[in-house]
Protein backbone atom coordinates (compact mmCIF):
# COMPACT_ATOMS: atom_id res chain seq x y z
CA UNK A 1 0.00 0.00 0.00
CA UNK A 2 1.42 3.38 -1.01
CA UNK A 3 1.62 6.34 1.39
CA UNK A 4 -1.17 8.04 -0.56
CA UNK A 5 -3.35 4.99 -0.12
CA UNK A 6 -2.65 5.01 3.61
CA UNK A 7 -3.69 8.63 3.81
CA UNK A 8 -6.95 8.09 2.02
CA UNK A 9 -7.86 5.29 4.37
CA UNK A 10 -7.97 7.88 7.17
CA UNK A 11 -11.67 8.60 7.66
CA UNK A 12 -11.14 12.20 8.68
CA UNK A 13 -9.34 13.00 5.45
CA UNK A 14 -11.43 10.82 3.17
CA UNK A 15 -14.78 12.16 4.28
CA UNK A 16 -13.90 15.80 4.90
CA UNK A 17 -10.91 17.03 2.95
CA UNK A 18 -11.69 15.15 -0.28
CA UNK A 19 -15.23 16.54 -0.27
CA UNK A 20 -13.96 20.05 0.36
CA UNK A 21 -11.48 19.62 -2.49
CA UNK A 22 -14.37 18.62 -4.73
CA UNK A 23 -16.39 21.67 -3.69
CA UNK A 24 -13.41 23.87 -4.41
CA UNK A 25 -12.87 22.58 -7.93
CA UNK A 26 -16.57 22.78 -8.81
CA UNK A 27 -16.86 26.35 -7.56
CA UNK A 28 -13.87 27.34 -9.65
CA UNK A 29 -16.10 26.76 -12.68
CA UNK A 30 -18.88 29.02 -11.42
CA UNK A 31 -19.32 32.77 -11.85
CA UNK A 32 -20.58 34.34 -8.60
CA UNK A 33 -22.45 37.68 -8.89
CA UNK A 34 -20.42 40.79 -8.06
CA UNK A 35 -22.04 42.83 -5.31
CA UNK A 36 -20.15 46.13 -5.37
CA UNK A 37 -19.76 47.84 -8.74
CA UNK A 38 -16.74 49.94 -7.73
CA UNK A 39 -13.68 49.43 -5.58
CA UNK A 40 -13.82 52.56 -3.42
CA UNK A 41 -13.09 50.69 -0.19
CA UNK A 42 -10.07 48.91 -1.71
CA UNK A 43 -6.56 50.10 -2.54
CA UNK A 44 -5.37 50.05 -6.15
CA UNK A 45 -1.89 48.60 -6.64
CA UNK A 46 -0.05 50.66 -9.23
CA UNK A 47 2.90 49.61 -11.33
CA UNK A 48 1.75 46.18 -12.50
CA UNK A 49 0.20 44.90 -15.69
CA UNK A 50 -2.54 43.03 -13.82
CA UNK A 51 -5.26 45.23 -12.37
CA UNK A 52 -5.01 44.65 -8.63
CA UNK A 53 -7.27 45.94 -5.85
CA UNK A 54 -6.67 44.86 -2.28
CA UNK A 55 -7.94 45.31 1.26
CA UNK A 56 -6.12 47.57 3.67
CA UNK A 57 -3.21 45.87 5.42
CA UNK A 58 -2.49 43.31 2.68
CA UNK A 59 -0.01 45.26 0.56
CA UNK A 60 2.79 42.69 0.62
CA UNK A 61 0.50 39.82 -0.36
CA UNK A 62 -0.96 41.95 -3.14
CA UNK A 63 2.53 42.64 -4.50
CA UNK A 64 3.43 38.94 -4.42
CA UNK A 65 0.30 37.97 -6.34
CA UNK A 66 0.68 40.85 -8.78
CA UNK A 67 4.23 39.78 -9.60
CA UNK A 68 3.13 36.19 -10.22
CA UNK A 69 0.11 37.15 -12.35
CA UNK A 70 2.26 39.49 -14.42
CA UNK A 71 4.81 36.71 -14.92
CA UNK A 72 2.07 34.37 -16.11
CA UNK A 73 0.77 36.96 -18.59
CA UNK A 74 4.27 37.78 -19.84
CA UNK A 75 5.24 34.13 -20.14
CA UNK A 76 2.22 33.17 -22.22
CA UNK A 77 2.31 36.37 -24.27
CA UNK A 78 5.65 35.13 -25.61
CA UNK A 79 4.24 31.66 -26.27
CA UNK A 80 0.86 32.40 -27.87
CA UNK A 81 0.82 36.18 -28.48
CA UNK A 82 -2.33 36.67 -26.45
CA UNK A 83 -3.19 37.92 -22.99
CA UNK A 84 -6.59 38.16 -21.29
CA UNK A 85 -7.91 41.11 -19.32
CA UNK A 86 -8.27 40.21 -15.64
CA UNK A 87 -8.90 42.24 -12.49
CA UNK A 88 -7.79 40.64 -9.23
CA UNK A 89 -9.48 41.49 -5.93
CA UNK A 90 -7.53 40.42 -2.83
CA UNK A 91 -10.03 40.68 0.00
CA UNK A 92 -10.00 40.61 3.78
CA UNK A 93 -12.86 38.87 5.62
CA UNK A 94 -14.39 42.31 6.23
CA UNK A 95 -14.40 43.21 2.52
CA UNK A 96 -15.37 39.77 1.19
CA UNK A 97 -19.11 40.21 1.60
CA UNK A 98 -18.98 43.64 -0.07
CA UNK A 99 -17.73 42.26 -3.37
CA UNK A 100 -19.07 38.73 -3.70
CA UNK A 101 -22.15 36.77 -2.69
CA UNK A 102 -20.15 33.56 -2.28
CA UNK A 103 -20.59 32.60 1.39
CA UNK A 104 -17.27 30.80 2.04
CA UNK A 105 -14.33 33.11 2.71
CA UNK A 106 -11.22 31.78 1.01
CA UNK A 107 -12.79 30.19 -2.07
CA UNK A 108 -11.16 31.68 -5.22
CA UNK A 109 -13.72 32.39 -7.93
CA UNK A 110 -14.69 34.56 -10.88
CA UNK A 111 -17.83 36.64 -10.86
CA UNK A 112 -18.00 38.13 -14.35
CA UNK A 113 -15.39 36.23 -16.42
CA UNK A 114 -12.87 39.03 -15.87
CA UNK A 115 -12.82 39.67 -12.11
CA UNK A 116 -11.08 37.09 -9.95
CA UNK A 117 -11.61 37.15 -6.17
CA UNK A 118 -9.18 35.62 -3.67
CA UNK A 119 -8.66 35.83 0.08
CA UNK A 120 -5.96 37.99 1.61
CA UNK A 121 -5.25 35.82 4.64
CA UNK A 122 -5.29 32.31 6.04
CA UNK A 123 -8.75 31.12 6.98
CA UNK A 124 -10.81 28.23 8.31
CA UNK A 125 -11.66 27.01 4.82
CA UNK A 126 -8.00 26.64 3.87
CA UNK A 127 -7.21 25.04 7.22
CA UNK A 128 -9.96 22.46 6.68
CA UNK A 129 -7.81 20.88 3.94
CA UNK A 130 -4.99 20.01 6.33
CA UNK A 131 -4.96 16.23 6.95
CA UNK A 132 -4.55 14.71 10.45
CA UNK A 133 -0.76 14.65 10.56
CA UNK A 134 -0.58 12.40 13.61
CA UNK A 135 -2.44 9.65 11.74
CA UNK A 136 -0.16 9.64 8.69
CA UNK A 137 2.95 7.59 7.92
CA UNK A 138 6.00 9.60 9.02
CA UNK A 139 7.41 9.99 5.50
CA UNK A 140 4.18 11.45 4.15
CA UNK A 141 3.62 13.58 7.26
CA UNK A 142 7.09 15.05 6.79
CA UNK A 143 6.35 15.76 3.13
CA UNK A 144 3.14 17.59 3.94
CA UNK A 145 4.77 19.50 6.79
CA UNK A 146 7.67 20.65 4.62
CA UNK A 147 5.38 21.61 1.73
CA UNK A 148 2.60 23.40 3.57
CA UNK A 149 4.33 25.00 6.59
CA UNK A 150 4.15 28.73 7.26
CA UNK A 151 6.86 30.93 8.76
CA UNK A 152 5.74 30.18 12.33
CA UNK A 153 5.93 26.43 11.80
CA UNK A 154 2.21 25.83 11.50
CA UNK A 155 0.41 24.28 8.55
CA UNK A 156 -1.41 26.34 5.94
CA UNK A 157 -2.85 25.62 2.51
CA UNK A 158 -2.11 29.14 1.29
CA UNK A 159 0.54 27.93 -1.16
CA UNK A 160 -1.99 25.64 -2.83
CA UNK A 161 -4.75 28.24 -3.02
CA UNK A 162 -2.44 30.94 -4.35
CA UNK A 163 -1.62 28.71 -7.32
CA UNK A 164 -5.29 28.18 -8.12
CA UNK A 165 -5.42 31.79 -9.23
CA UNK A 166 -3.35 30.66 -12.23
CA UNK A 167 -5.91 27.91 -12.95
CA UNK A 168 -8.52 30.66 -13.07
CA UNK A 169 -6.35 32.69 -15.42
CA UNK A 170 -6.44 29.63 -17.65
CA UNK A 171 -10.20 29.96 -17.95
CA UNK A 172 -9.79 33.62 -18.87
CA UNK A 173 -7.39 32.62 -21.63
CA UNK A 174 -9.72 30.16 -23.34
CA UNK A 175 -12.84 32.27 -22.76
CA UNK A 176 -11.44 35.57 -23.97
CA UNK A 177 -9.31 33.88 -26.61
CA UNK A 178 -12.51 32.44 -28.08
CA UNK A 179 -11.26 28.87 -28.15
CA UNK A 180 -13.74 26.14 -28.98
CA UNK A 181 -13.13 23.77 -26.09
CA UNK A 182 -15.08 20.86 -27.63
CA UNK A 183 -15.81 19.30 -24.21
CA UNK A 184 -16.40 20.49 -20.65
CA UNK A 185 -13.55 18.28 -19.49
CA UNK A 186 -11.20 19.93 -21.97
CA UNK A 187 -11.95 23.35 -20.46
CA UNK A 188 -10.74 22.10 -17.09
CA UNK A 189 -7.83 20.12 -18.49
CA UNK A 190 -6.73 23.20 -20.45
CA UNK A 191 -6.68 25.37 -17.32
CA UNK A 192 -4.67 22.73 -15.47
CA UNK A 193 -2.20 22.36 -18.34
CA UNK A 194 -1.70 26.13 -18.35
CA UNK A 195 -1.16 26.11 -14.58
CA UNK A 196 1.18 23.12 -14.48
CA UNK A 197 3.19 24.31 -17.48
CA UNK A 198 3.78 27.75 -16.01
CA UNK A 199 4.88 26.37 -12.64
CA UNK A 200 7.13 23.71 -14.18
CA UNK A 201 8.78 26.22 -16.50
CA UNK A 202 9.11 29.14 -14.10
CA UNK A 203 8.66 28.12 -10.45
CA UNK A 204 9.37 24.37 -10.26
CA UNK A 205 9.99 24.53 -6.51
CA UNK A 206 6.21 24.96 -6.15
CA UNK A 207 5.31 21.71 -7.90
CA UNK A 208 4.89 19.76 -4.62
CA UNK A 209 2.37 22.31 -3.34
CA UNK A 210 0.46 21.92 -6.57
CA UNK A 211 0.43 18.14 -6.93
CA UNK A 212 0.29 16.40 -3.56
CA UNK A 213 -3.45 16.57 -2.95
CA UNK A 214 -4.63 15.50 -6.42
CA UNK A 215 -2.37 12.46 -6.26
CA UNK A 216 -3.69 11.49 -2.83
CA UNK A 217 -7.31 11.76 -3.93
CA UNK A 218 -6.83 9.67 -7.08
CA UNK A 219 -4.86 7.06 -5.14
CA UNK A 220 -8.04 6.32 -3.19
CA UNK A 221 -9.65 4.66 -6.20
CA UNK A 222 -13.03 5.19 -7.86
CA UNK A 223 -15.19 2.32 -6.61
CA UNK A 224 -17.35 4.59 -4.46
CA UNK A 225 -18.28 6.96 -7.29
CA UNK A 226 -21.46 6.85 -9.36
CA UNK A 227 -19.89 8.56 -12.38
CA UNK A 228 -16.41 7.76 -13.63
CA UNK A 229 -16.16 8.10 -17.42
CA UNK A 230 -15.95 11.24 -19.52
CA UNK A 231 -19.32 10.75 -21.21
CA UNK A 232 -20.95 10.67 -17.77
CA UNK A 233 -19.26 13.96 -17.01
CA UNK A 234 -20.41 15.65 -20.21
CA UNK A 235 -24.01 14.50 -19.78
CA UNK A 236 -24.33 15.10 -16.05
CA UNK A 237 -21.87 17.91 -15.40
CA UNK A 238 -24.06 20.12 -13.19
CA UNK A 239 -25.65 17.18 -11.39
CA UNK A 240 -22.27 15.71 -10.53
CA UNK A 241 -20.95 19.02 -9.23
CA UNK A 242 -24.02 19.83 -7.16
CA UNK A 243 -25.12 16.42 -5.91
CA UNK A 244 -21.87 14.45 -5.97
CA UNK A 245 -19.11 16.98 -5.19
CA UNK A 246 -16.59 14.39 -4.08
CA UNK A 247 -17.15 12.53 -7.36
CA UNK A 248 -16.55 15.78 -9.26
CA UNK A 249 -13.38 16.39 -7.27
CA UNK A 250 -12.08 12.99 -8.36
CA UNK A 251 -12.53 14.04 -12.00
CA UNK A 252 -10.69 17.30 -11.36
CA UNK A 253 -7.81 15.52 -9.68
CA UNK A 254 -7.55 13.12 -12.62
CA UNK A 255 -7.33 16.08 -14.99
CA UNK A 256 -4.66 17.73 -12.92
CA UNK A 257 -2.50 14.61 -12.84
CA UNK A 258 -3.04 14.31 -16.60
CA UNK A 259 -1.84 17.89 -17.02
CA UNK A 260 1.40 17.00 -15.25
CA UNK A 261 1.89 13.95 -17.45
CA UNK A 262 1.17 16.01 -20.56
CA UNK A 263 3.77 18.58 -19.63
CA UNK A 264 6.34 15.90 -18.86
CA UNK A 265 5.73 14.30 -22.25
CA UNK A 266 5.76 17.36 -24.48
CA UNK A 267 6.80 20.41 -22.43
CA UNK A 268 5.65 23.91 -23.47
CA UNK A 269 5.18 22.95 -27.12
CA UNK A 270 2.16 20.83 -26.20
CA UNK A 271 0.33 23.79 -24.71
CA UNK A 272 1.14 25.97 -27.69
CA UNK A 273 -0.16 23.36 -30.12
CA UNK A 274 -3.30 22.84 -28.03
CA UNK A 275 -3.99 26.59 -28.09
CA UNK A 276 -3.71 26.79 -31.88
CA UNK A 277 -5.79 23.64 -32.39
CA UNK A 278 -8.68 24.70 -30.15
CA UNK A 279 -8.64 28.17 -31.65
CA UNK A 280 -8.83 26.94 -35.23
CA UNK A 281 -11.14 23.91 -34.86
CA UNK A 282 -14.56 25.56 -34.57
CA UNK A 283 -16.78 22.65 -35.61
CA UNK A 284 -17.68 20.30 -32.75
CA UNK A 285 -16.21 16.85 -33.36
CA UNK A 286 -17.24 13.38 -32.24
CA UNK A 287 -14.93 11.54 -29.85
CA UNK A 288 -13.06 9.61 -32.52
CA UNK A 289 -12.42 12.70 -34.62
CA UNK A 290 -11.47 14.76 -31.59
CA UNK A 291 -8.96 12.15 -30.40
CA UNK A 292 -7.51 11.96 -33.91
CA UNK A 293 -7.17 15.75 -34.05
CA UNK A 294 -5.38 15.85 -30.69
CA UNK A 295 -3.03 13.04 -31.72
CA UNK A 296 -2.15 14.63 -35.04
CA UNK A 297 -2.05 18.32 -34.11
CA UNK A 298 -1.19 18.41 -30.39
CA UNK A 299 0.36 15.37 -28.66
CA UNK A 300 -0.54 11.75 -28.03
CA UNK A 301 -0.57 12.40 -24.27
CA UNK A 302 -3.49 14.82 -24.68
CA UNK A 303 -5.44 12.41 -26.87
CA UNK A 304 -4.80 9.67 -24.30
CA UNK A 305 -6.88 11.55 -21.72
CA UNK A 306 -9.84 10.64 -23.94
CA UNK A 307 -8.59 7.34 -25.34
CA UNK A 308 -7.26 5.80 -22.13
CA UNK A 309 -9.45 7.37 -19.47
CA UNK A 310 -11.01 4.09 -18.37
CA UNK A 311 -7.81 2.04 -18.32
Amino acid sequence: MTPCKNLLSTNAFNKTNATLCALLFFCLTLHIPLLAQNYDSLIHLDGYQTKIYYSNGTNERAKTMAIRCDKVLQFYKKQIEFEPSVTLLILSPQDWSKYTSFPVYGMPHYNDKKTLIVASEDNDFWKSFIPPISQLPKKLADQITSTYSNKSGGLTMQAFFDLLAIHELGHAYHSQGKLTMQRKWMSELFANILLHTYIAENEPDLLPALTIFPKMVVAGGKSEFKFTNLKDLETNYNEIGQKYPKNYGWYQCRWHIAAGNIYDAGKIETFKKLWVTLQSQIEILDDASFASLLTKNVHQSVADVLLKWDE
